[in-house]
């Protein structure tokens, strides 16, 4: 396999590079394509180096430029799995045009590339639980035949990008796939993110904002039990197909951060603040697995304090490094 990357700096595609050299004698290659945006973590290119070495390269370029994927020769490459993306809720309402020209141009570029260079290369596309829009509480989770119902600048632009590849997919016969997953948590990601602002403001002894009354409900998977369902889907003989990858494990916000103050001796009552909820804010995101469980066999296997403890270690390391 020789595998193009995007957005591999950031939270999910750096993890998945790191978590995929388990299987190194499966993969000759890999090419990362990250224009290291401010969410771009640049440990991880270090990291990248030391698990793959001289099978590891790295191309700063920017994909919502048609014309800079023009450099890159893909008819060297056999897989392409595609990260890159604009991801916060809240800046997409702040600056949604940074989403649009990013997550559907982007998208876009790449199909079109590879329709004029390498129709022959397996893309999967990595997308999210929010483009079905949400869920009220006792409804059954998502699945892979429910509509799409985006409710934010952000899921409206992934949204978008799933229907350009499945597109793409059918009108010029590319092999193409498409999942969706419900909500990460593990190290590297980014510090604007619930778990990793509520790991480090309770490492400084600041208060966890938190909107609303943090009832909001969401399913959480564990990174790297993520990752290994990307390699089983990257690796089947599945075309034009979606797959549901959910955690099992829903909680809500205030549930998630007490147990964060609780694993760091905190008392939630006094290191919470509530805060005004942002607009549109969706009541919970669920997903089910029946579909990729049947058909490859993953099922998530963190259990989510466990894995809570792994990220906090992360995030104490990373703050004891910085100092």
């Amino acid at each position: 396999m020789r595998i193009i990357v995007t957005g591999g700096l950031g939270f999910i595609g750096g993890n998945f590079i790191n978590y995929i050299s388990k299987y190194n004698d499966k993969v000759d290659s890999i090419l990362n394509i990250d224009y290291c945006s401010y969410a771009a973590n640049k440990e991880l290119l270090v990291k990248h180096r030391e698990l793959w070495g001289a099978k590891y390269s790295h191309s700063p370029i920017d994909i919502s430029w048609e014309s800079n994927l023009e450099e890159i020769d893909w008819s060297e490459y056999t897989h392409l799995i595609h990260f890159a993306a604009e991801s916060h809720v809240d800046n997409s309402i702040s600056n949604p045009s940074v989403f649009i020209k990013s997550n559907i141009v982007g998208t876009f570029n790449l199909l079109n590339s590879i329709n004029r260079f390498n129709k022959n290369i397996r893309m999967l596309h990595v997308s999210t639980d929010e483009v079905f829009g949400f869920l009220f509480e006792g409804e059954e989770p998502f699945n892979e035949s429910n509509r799409y119902r985006p409710s934010s600048p952000y899921s409206a632009s992934k949204a978008s990008s799933d229907l350009l590849v499945e597109a793409w997919g059918h009108t010029f016969k590319l092999n193409t796939v498409v999942t969706n997953c419900s909500n990460n948590y593990g190290p590297y990601q980014n510090k604007e993110k619930l778990i990793p602002k509520a790991i480090n403001n309770l490492l400084e002894d600041k208060k966890v904002p938190v909107y609303a009354s943090g009832k909001n409900i969401r399913d959480w998977v564990f990174v790297e039990d993520h990752c290994e369902a990307l390699w089983q889907v990257l690796n089947s003989q599945y075309t034009g197909e979606s797959f549901c990858i959910g955690g099992e494990n829903e909680k809500t916000n205030i549930e998630v951060v007490s147990e964060i103050c609780k694993l760091l001796n905190k008392n939630p009552n006094d290191c919470i603040e509530y805060v005004k909820d942002r607009p549109g804010h969706d009541f919970r995101y669920a997903l089910s697995n029946r579909k990729i469980t049947s058909s490859l066999g993953w099922k998530p296997q963190k259990n989510f304090i466990e894995g809570l403890k792994e990220t906090i270690e992360y995030y104490r390391d990373l703050q004891t490094k910085n100092r």
